[in-house]
């Protein structure tokens, strides 16, 4: 019989600690998925190592080989269909994805972001949230559409920003809380729990706020 374990393909660009936290989870009832490949648009960074030690196979799509992102995101797309996946995870993905990428896999598309977005998308998030002043940062798991750090969210963890912090302090607080919320999001999509509809987040079939839910209530509903 063919499982019925939801397959994930995970895509990084570095050193995957989040990849990490996702396939610890995997090996206990926190994460019930079975992650089918990982694919890194880089080649030679320890997050294929660490799927390597995990038996899982990986794959490279070397973005430097491509003339341009479409070209890039077609090849990906293939390698990506080959494994028939029920959801794509960003797990440090430092690439912008087209249009045509997202849409092809819209609604099973994820990632996280290390801020409390709205706020700081892009780049810098911890220099920055620490030259706004904010009293708390943090991190989001949200669906992916085309608006680069602007899909629906669907959790969100927080931390305080103290006084002496550093960005690379910061950095650490807000990684620790990622570890948490990302097999938390994967693993309610799994049990079908979670879906996009109409560009909202339905977890047990009800709406979300526009912020997600946070952890506390995240912990609530695992």
């Amino acid at each position: 019989m063919p499982s019925t374990t939801p397959s994930v393909v995970i895509l990084i660009s570095g050193s995957g600690s989040n990849l990490q936290a996702i396939i610890d989870a995997s090996k206990t009832d926190k994460c019930p998925i079975n992650i089918v490949a990982v694919i890194s648009n880089r080649p030679d960074v320890k997050g294929l190592e660490r799927a390597q030690q995990a038996n899982i196979t990986t794959d490279v799509v070397d973005h430097t080989l491509f003339k341009d992102r479409e070209e890039f995101d077609q090849a990906l797309i293939q390698k990506i269909d080959h494994y028939q996946p029920d959801l794509i995870v960003l797990a440090g993905f430092m690439r912008i994805l087209t249009a045509n990428f997202v849409e092809h896999y819209i609604g099973r598309l994820m990632n996280i972001h290390p801020a409390l977005l709205p706020n700081f998308p892009g780049l810098n998030t911890h220099e920055r949230a620490l030259e706004s002043g904010v009293q708390e940062h943090g991190a989001s798991v949200h669906f992916v559409t085309t608006e680069v750090d602007g899909g629906p969210i669907i959790l969100q963890a927080s931390v305080p920003v103290k006084k002496q912090d550093t960005a690379p302090q910061l950095a650490e607080r807000v990684l620790h809380q990622e570890h948490l919320i990302y097999p938390l999001a994967i693993k309610w999509f799994a049990e079908k729990r979670l879906r996009l509809d109409n560009n909202q987040v339905l977890l047990d079939q009800q709406t979300l706020p526009e912020t997600g839910l946070n952890y506390a209530q995240g912990m609530e509903n695992q």
